[in-house]
């Protein structure tokens, strides 16, 4: 047996995003390895909707995904904290509004 892992894919990652209900944000529900687009789609179908939870489907290769280091986050949001204008604190969402 070579040193490769068993459960190494020759396939590439996909990442899944549902969108359960409309109007709401799509969520990651999970990762995936197709072969292309069109197969990670239908596989995430399969896999993450069984029961019609979502309205919606992303498929995004793992790859293309840029993300921020965790240890990076003084530089990249302490900015944001003097200008509280930004945060949605002065506004009072009537409850009619429902989900944002």
């Amino acid at each position: 047996m070579s040193g490769a892992s068993s459960s190494a894919s020759p396939w590439p990652l996909w990442e899944v995003f549902i969108r359960g209900q409309a109007g709401i944000s799509h969520r990651h529900v999970g990762s995936l390895h197709a072969a292309d687009a069109e197969t990670a789609l239908c596989n995430a179908r399969d896999v993450y909707t069984r029961r019609g939870e979502g309205v919606s489907i992303w498929v995004v290769p793992s790859a293309a995904i840029l993300a921020t280091d965790p240890d990076d986050h003084d530089q990249l949001f302490d900015a944001a904290q003097s200008k509280i204008y930004r945060h949605p604190s002065f506004f009072e969402v009537p409850e009619e509004i429902g989900h944002m």
